[in-house]
């Protein structure tokens, strides 16, 4: 199986988050449009992306939008 490259290879939903995974622009892109113009990496959410657990993209920009709506309601 090719590993996945986080710099090229198109970043989808589907996209699982693999041991290889990457902090690039080209996942910055792909989460900026699933979540939006504010969408910033910060520590919290970077620890998450690689704490082992199975996940997909779509679960990471899922996550980001839910951590943001609890900032807003403290």
């Amino acid at each position: 199986m090719k590993v996945f490259d986080w710099h090229a290879d198109p970043v989808s939903r589907a996209t699982p988050v693999t041991k290889s995974y990457r902090n690039t622009q080209n996942v910055r892109r792909f989460l900026t449009r699933e979540c939006g113009d504010t969408f910033r990496f910060d520590r919290p959410f970077m620890a998450s992306l690689k704490d082992g657990r199975e996940k997909t993209m779509g679960d990471a920009a899922d996550e980001w939008v839910r951590r943001q709506a609890e900032k807003r309601k403290a």
